[in-house]
């Protein structure tokens, strides 16, 4: 029970100089450091992480100085505390996490004054490179199954399209499809292949998908 975790969560924090109760104002524990006005902790309690922790701790850091979520380490190693968009979260929300073990050590995962992660600009480039890219809007969001129609599969699709009327060089394809020379020569799909030096033909699995995604299909919205 999350009762377990209490004697030794408290034990941390009265070694950093807090007295601690529990069960206070429906706080699983309280801390107090200091007077005039003392630092307020609120410590919350749960056998595992997880997001009911997050939000009890979203409740309750109006009333506070800092928040503190503790819950047992999983056995394998393999809880939310290994999650590194779990402790993502809390860094952005200025929380805590304490790791509970089965032998009652405390170890600190996130500290509440810890920085917010980074930005990725490599990763925002992408991003922003695609959005552009692509042409209409033909994914529908939230889909996980199906292919996706990316920038990179219109183009291919372009490609092929054109190539269905008889084999021909990159360049030819360049007006249409900037990309036509990488995308015929690294053939990511199987789509293309080479007939003479320089010149592409369209493939049996392009033909194929020519008849799966039909002309202009690609930039449906």
């Amino acid at each position: 029970m999350e009762t377990s975790l209490y004697a030794p969560v408290k034990a941390f924090l009265e070694g950093r100089g807090f007295t601690v109760k529990g069960e206070i104002g429906g706080c699983d524990l309280l801390a107090l450091k200091g007077d005039d006005p003392p630092i307020v902790v609120i410590g919350e309690l749960k056998l595992s992480f997880n997001l009911e922790l997050v939000l009890q701790a979203v409740d309750r850091a109006t009333a506070c100085d800092e928040v503190w979520l503790a819950a047992r380490l999983s056995a394998r190693g393999k809880g939310r505390e290994s999650d590194a968009r779990f402790r993502n979260l809390c860094r952005r929300l200025g929380f805590g996490m304490l790791g509970v073990s089965d032998a009652g050590a405390v170890a600190i995962l996130v500290s509440p004054d810890a920085p917010t992660p980074r930005k990725n600009p490599k990763r925002r480039a992408r991003l922003l490179n695609e959005h552009r890219r692509r042409k209409g809007d033909p994914a529908l969001g939230g889909g996980s199954r199906a292919p996706i129609m990316t920038a990179y599969r219109q183009q291919a699709l372009i490609c092929a399209f054109a190539l269905a009327t008889g084999p021909l060089r990159p360049r030819d394809l360049k007006a249409a499809a900037p990309d036509a020379p990488k995308i015929l020569l690294r053939n990511v799909y199987g789509w293309f292949e080479p007939t003479d030096r320089g010149i592409y033909a369209l493939t049996a699995s392009g033909h194929a998908a020519i008849k799966r995604w039909p002309r202009d299909a690609e930039t449906a919205s």
